[in-house]
């Protein structure tokens, strides 16, 4: 039974459907901590003071919003804490809205939406009725002392979590999302790029070649973190006592100036490397 991080209810116009949410991703990236060379004993930090290095208390310490180069105004928890939303325990949905009209680079953190017993079949109800319509949802909620705007969408999912006899269940995902002032602005312009060639058209049905010849449908176990399997491997070897091989770094292949003959080039070895794909699959 996975740890609920949020209970509460998601309305829905007059319908409210108590639910929970729950994590749906972790990060498993490698992990190190900072040791003293000779006795291997961790590493600790200290509070202290920048202007004399002092050390300096819990109770000593306040927070500051620097408004200007090392000028700051100082609040005290109280004050911080009436600022803050007013606690929530409720999901409104504020609009349906279709998925297409949402940028991806405002998606944030996703959360899975499952419903208390009382409400599955409002929860059912809802997530028919969005896979019918096609659209996504609009809404707000409070976590953590702080309002999110998030989008409420439906995903496929095994069901019982390995999905072994194939079948799958539509469950509701909540994505927090930045607010549009985090999105930072960006254009060639500003990476000095203030006019794009027009590609001939030549090299554009050469790239439709090659995006052709690259084509395929997604499969998530095709991608792996090759730098965490590399980590762990090493890990046991070094719990195992053996001695670790520093690999000799590759040369970066140099870049081609010739733009048609890099296509050219590419288009064969993609045909190359899809016969041999259909080769091992006939073999298998």
């Amino acid at each position: 039974m996975p740890r609920t991080l949020w209970k509460g209810t998601l309305s829905f116009g007059l319908v409210t459907i108590p639910v929970g949410l729950y994590t749906a991703t972790e990060n498993k990236s490698p992990s190190f901590n900072q040791l003293r060379r000779s006795d291997s004993s961790r590493i600790g930090y200290k509070r202290v003071a920048k202007v004399d290095d002092e050390p300096v208390s819990n109770d000593d310490i306040v927070k500051g919003f620097e408004y200007e180069k090392d000028r700051y105004v100082v609040f005290e928890k109280e004050e911080l804490d009436a600022l803050k939303p007013k606690s929530s325990r409720v999901i409104d949905i504020e609009t349906f809205v279709p998925l297409s009209e949402i940028d991806p680079i405002y998606y944030d953190k996703p959360y899975y939406l499952g419903p208390e017993e009382t409400g599955a079949k409002a929860y059912a109800l809802l997530t028919q009725a969005m896979k019918e319509a096609q659209s996504v949802a609009m809404c707000r909620v409070t976590m953590r002392d702080k309002e999110h705007v998030a989008v409420l969408r439906l995903v496929e999912r095994p069901v019982g979590g390995d999905g072994a006899d194939g079948e799958s269940e539509a469950v509701l995902v909540l994505n927090t999302m930045h607010w549009p002032d985090e999105i930072r602005e960006f254009s060639l312009a500003d990476v000095g790029i203030d006019e794009i060639p027009e590609p001939r058209e030549a090299e554009v049905q050469m790239a439709l070649s090659l995006i052709e010849n690259y084509s395929g449908s997604f499969d998530p176990e095709n991608y792996v973190d090759t730098y965490r399997s590399k980590v762990t491997e090493a890990v046991q070897a070094k719990v195992d006592g053996e001695e670790i091989t520093v690999a000799e770094t590759e040369e970066e292949p140099a870049s081609v100036v010739d733009l048609m003959a890099a296509l050219k080039a590419s288009v064969e070895r993609s045909k190359s490397a899809a016969a041999d794909a259909g080769q091992e699959r006939e073999a298998s």
